[in-house]
């Protein structure tokens, strides 16, 4: 079966709504899916730094200027830790 979508043609509502669905989708069936060991090593390692001292959590806002422009695929009512952004490099 062929799902190839011509998303060029999508305005942003649409493929923001596409994108919310997909999410809901497969979040239903979040069980059947494991996170990858790096995915634990990398939170137990963040969670180390807060306690430690060596990161900190800023408001939303603020972090979004850190990188100098805006990020959208995080969710923005949760605290980021400044030390995140390395990912996203």
């Amino acid at each position: 079966m062929n799902t190839a979508l011509d998303i060029t043609r999508l305005t942003r509502a649409e493929k923001h709504r596409v994108m919310e669905e997909l999410w809901v989708d497969l979040s239903r069936h979040e069980a059947e899916y494991e996170s990858p060991e790096w995915h634990g090593e990398v939170l137990r390692a963040r969670e180390a730094d807060i306690s430690a001292g060596k990161d900190e959590f800023v408001p939303w806002e603020e972090a979004k200027q850190i990188r100098g422009k805006p990020i959208t695929y995080i969710n923005p009512t949760e605290p980021v830790a400044v030390d995140d952004w390395e990912v996203y490099k």
